[in-house]
């Protein structure tokens, strides 16, 4: 889900998963037969829509090895979606009335006995059972023994340039096993992964920004430059910081005091505690209290090389900074996955809400939704409702390639931000000025153009689009209640007559042009290595930022915990609680000044000059009310303080 991180250098990248192959076989005709019998139930989702019989290369050894998880139903599918819905919504007698996870596990989660009728029939296929939690059922062995258990044979298709198994059609359970089988992720092997969301620099490679700057908005105008948009524009900040950016969001008093917070990545930084702490003391955010930041991390990493793991540590650095400027008291817990793929990362999920380990989860990594199949989108979507029914809201940024189309050729939004069941986050470029007083945001979308030779203009101004928030209509998530008669239907309905799911829901901060400062240890050229800030955007910072935010909205509410927020907050649509984001806030054109190291470190091979347009995202518009760039806009000052108790007297 986002953009490169060369390109973005303030940029965006994504993490992404593997489906886990779970053979739909190849076997012969027994398995076919088997899978029309009456005595099977179709699992939807398993059969990919790429594999089609125009791209279908003929049947998959018998022997090829298949390693797959069968995701457990639990007691109560209908009855969980339904009780995560009244516990979010403002307007239902069961609101805020969570359950403990102790409770939620006994109320939903899979019995002892469909644990052991799944085992008992993955075994009897001839497939290993290695590994059992309370969510799934892993397995492995060859296609001849997936095909058999899933009544279907496995093919190889064409995807784009490479080959890839995949069930020639939609697996199957025995009946008996209907309600104890959510779905089956792996049969196809195709990889599932994400990426992660902002602008970073490789920590492995030192990158500076070159000045000169600004150090609020509009504080050095670059009166020697060209002019755009019939006027001198200001120099890019230098990063705006904590004390800035808890003024342009309406913190007032509030610090995320007792609440808790946990950000999932890929990885774990080896000096994130060390750079942590390092930032907030020169920057003067509440210093570090013991045990306030925790970090959960898996036995053993995997899949390091074709992650890029050493690329993931800057996301988590600023991740726990961002959420560390705004909610300085808040509880802070990093939750590492052993990879990029999206097993990994719906473990490291499970962890949190299966533990509890907060109220509120930052995530900024994803994939696009063209890429998400039903099978994954479900195993997803459980593990978010069985966090809303205890309270646990999560957040996820929306990708940083606006409409996709630049990126991939076909307009679409991002996964896991197009669940119903997550609030998506948006972005916007933000003016910050003197006295850290709020005075406008924009959608975030960049144009950029280059200084002529002679320096007299800008080469094709406004340029060409680089990245921005990503938003639009998914193409497979029904649109959820609480949008209705807020989302306009040109929006949700762009795809489907009966709605769909439009993203994001909310927005803040992430144009790398109007970033945050952030400071992480990186390696120079001589070799060492140390510590150094530079300004970062995306909408990886995006979702750190209104995690923290919703910190202080709970610590508001009585530290009571607002759980899956979007129909609190689409309540709340219209009302001064929200900047209503519009993309030219000011009447006329606006754009800055960007000034870059040619070698991202130092002056010596020359610098970069460039003006960067504000609020042009691809075709997507930041508007008056609900767009698909900003949401419903992003928290002003009355937006924490309306979580609020009232107490009757």
């Amino acid at each position: 889900m986002r953009s490169n991180r060369a390109k973005m250098r303030a940029g965006v990248s994504m993490a992404a998963t593997l489906p886990m192959i779970a053979g739909a076989l190849a076997l012969g005709i027994p398995a076919a037969h088997a899978a029309d019998s009456p005595a099977r139930n179709t699992i939807k989702g398993t059969k990919p829509m790429w594999a089609t019989a125009k791209a279908d290369k003929g049947s998959t050894s018998n022997k090829a090895q298949v390693k797959a998880r069968v995701y457990l139903a639990g007691r109560d599918k209908a009855g969980l979606a339904a009780y995560a819905q009244a516990v979010s919504d403002p307007a239902s007698p069961q609101y805020g009335k969570y359950l403990s996870a102790k409770k939620a596990q006994a109320r939903f989660g899979a019995t002892k006995a469909q644990v052991a009728a799944v085992k008992s029939w993955l075994k009897s296929s001839g497939l290993h059972v290695t590994k059992v939690t309370a969510h799934y059922v892993a397995v492995s062995g060859d296609v001849a023994a997936a095909e058999k258990a899933f009544g279907t044979q496995m093919h190889n298709f064409a995807k784009g340039s490479k080959t890839y198994r995949a069930p020639v059609k939609t697996a199957s359970v025995p009946a008996a096993l209907r309600d104890a089988v959510l779905t089956v992720t792996g049969l196809d092997n195709a990889p599932h992964k994400a990426n992660h969301d902002d602008q970073l620099p490789p920590p492995d490679g030192v990158f500076k920004n070159a000045g000169p700057f600004s150090t609020y908005y509009g504080s050095n105008v670059a009166t020697t430059l060209p002019d755009a948009y019939g006027q001198k524009v200001p120099y890019a900040v230098k990063g705006y910081t904590g004390k800035q950016l808890r003024a342009a969001y309406g913190a007032g008093k509030y610090t995320g005091k007792h609440v808790r917070v946990a950000i999932t990545d890929a990885y774990a930084s080896p000096t994130i505690a060390f750079d942590a702490a390092m930032y907030a003391k020169k920057h003067h955010d509440a210093r570090w209290k013991t045990s306030q930041l925790h970090q959960v991390l898996p036995k053993n990493f995997t899949r390091t090389k074709e992650c890029g793991a050493a690329g993931w540590y800057g996301e988590e650095t600023l991740d726990v900074e961002a959420v560390h400027a705004v909610a300085p008291k808040a509880d802070v817990t990093y939750v590492g996955a052993a990879s990029c793929y999206d097993d990994d990362l719906l473990d490291s999920l499970s962890k949190i809400v299966d533990k509890h380990l907060a109220d509120i989860v930052s995530n900024s990594w994803g994939d696009i939704e063209g890429n998400q199949t039903p099978d994954l989108a479900a195993a997803y979507d459980q593990v978010f409702q069985m966090g809303a029914v205890q309270g646990i809201g999560f957040y996820f940024s929306s990708g940083d390639n606006g409409d996709e189309v630049a990126n991939t050729g076909t307009k679409q939004v991002d996964t896991p931000a197009n669940s119903a069941w997550v609030t998506a986050v948006g972005g916007t470029s933000l003016a910050v000025g003197k006295h850290n007083k709020y005075m406008w945001e924009t959608g975030w979308g960049t144009e950029k153009a280059t200084l002529s030779a002679d320096g007299k203009s800008w080469t094709g101004f406004p340029g060409g689009y680089v990245y921005g928030a990503g938003g639009g209509t998914s193409k497979t998530v029904a649109q959820p209640y609480y949008q209705k008669g807020i989302v306009p239907d040109s929006l949700a309905k762009a795809n489907n007559a009966a709605g769909n799911r439009v993203v994001p829901d909310i927005a803040a901060i992430a144009d790398p042009q109007t970033g945050m400062l952030v400071g992480q240890t990186q390696t120079f050229p001589d070799g060492s290595q140390r510590y150094s800030e530079y300004r970062i955007g995306g909408t990886s910072l995006a979702a750190p930022v209104i995690a923290a935010v919703q910190a202080l909205a709970q610590q508001a509410h009585g530290g009571k915990a607002l759980g899956f927020a979007n129909p609190a907050i689409y309540k709340r649509y219209g009302t001064k609680m929200y900047h209503d984001v519009t993309d030219n806030p000011t009447g006329s054109g606006l754009a800055v000044v960007r000034v870059d190291f040619a070698n991202g470190l130092n002056a010596s091979n020359g610098l970069l000059t460039s003006v960067r347009s504000l609020g042009k995202d691809s075709s997507l518009s930041a508007v008056k009310g609900y767009d698909d760039v900003t949401g419903v806009g992003s928290p002003a000052k009355g937006y924490v303080q309306s979580y609020r108790r009232h107490h009757k007297h």
